[in-house]
């Protein structure tokens, strides 16, 4: 299980990423257009923070709250995801074997 403040931290990077999602998006249509000079579209964009970043997001197990092995399908991590599968509760998924 992962440490509560970490993936408090990472549902508060989530909620900062939505707030300025609109405001990136506008910041690169100016970009596209190249309507301002190269100085002001620099000057813009260094006012947003870097922790405001949609990259900036991890993919953790919605299960544990693991950072690392997470698949996106299902949301959960490989551990995770082995023991669902197992007790038969993610639909079409089987062990494989050959």
């Amino acid at each position: 299980m992962a440490k509560k403040s970490a993936i408090d931290k990472e549902l508060k990077k989530e909620r900062l990423v939505k707030i300025n999602f609109k405001r990136r998006e506008e910041l690169r249509e100016v970009a596209k257009n190249g309507s301002f000079d190269e100085q002001q579209q620099a000057q813009k964009k260094l006012q947003l923070t870097r922790t405001k970043s949609y990259t900036r997001l991890r993919a953790r197990c919605n299960s544990c709250g693991r950072p690392r092995g997470t698949y996106q399908k299902f949301g959960l991590c490989r551990i995770c995801l082995r023991e669902a599968v197992m007790r038969g509760d993610v639909p079409g998924v089987r062990k494989a074997s050959w």
